[in-house]
């Protein structure tokens, strides 16, 4: 359904299908550069979703507590069994906010899935056995909810490669714009 412009009132669409945009946004969609804005709302689509499945899948692992961001800083900090600095878990997850993490892991750490060491004036983070636990809980509750219907598309593992890499190197485009816009 498009919107009448005059009384906003919903009307038929008679576009042709193909000439549909599936965007967040239409005054976004305007113009030269307008599948950046389809991307964006697949991106947001996207970026829900996975959300959702990681709370989810925690939950099914066996802790309904977490939001999305604990459960991704628990499985940095668990990624290679390597203590991290909070530095070091805003960096990799690319987290401007140092305080949302830092409320992450005083949560995680009260419900001892995390232990800290502090070194000099730097704190270190690791999982605990409990941490360690979960996370390997979660990886299975993956396998059989994610993996195995992922196995169903047509998609092979060097293809989900590329899409990372180029999702990455989107996201250096999108942090060197959000540099440019804050300097306007």
């Amino acid at each position: 359904m498009a919107e009448n412009s005059q009384d906003r009132r919903p009307t038929q669409d008679r576009r042709p299908t193909q000439d549909r945009r599936i965007v967040s946004s239409r005054h976004l969609a305007e113009g030269e550069g307008w599948e950046i804005s389809e991307f964006e709302y697949g991106l947001i689509i996207a970026f829900h979703a996975f959300s959702r499945w990681t709370t989810r899948c925690m939950a099914a692992a066996g802790n309904a507590e977490m939001t999305p961001l604990e459960v991704l800083v628990l499985h940095n900090i668990n990624h290679r069994g390597r203590d991290k600095r909070l530095a070091d878990i805003c960096f990799l997850l690319n987290i401007e906010d140092t305080h949302t993490v830092n409320y992450a892991l005083r949560k995680l750490l009260k419900q001892g899935l995390l232990t800290t060491e502090k070194r000099g004036k730097e704190v270190f983070y690791s999982t605990s056995r409990e941490g360690v636990a979960l996370c390997e809980s979660y990886r299975e509750v993956r396998q059989q909810c994610l993996l195995e219907g992922l196995a169903r598309l047509d998609l092979s593992g060097a293809e989900f490669r590329q899409m990372a890499a180029n999702l990455r190197a989107l996201s250096g485009q999108y942090d060197q714009a959000s540099r440019a816009a804050s300097s306007l």
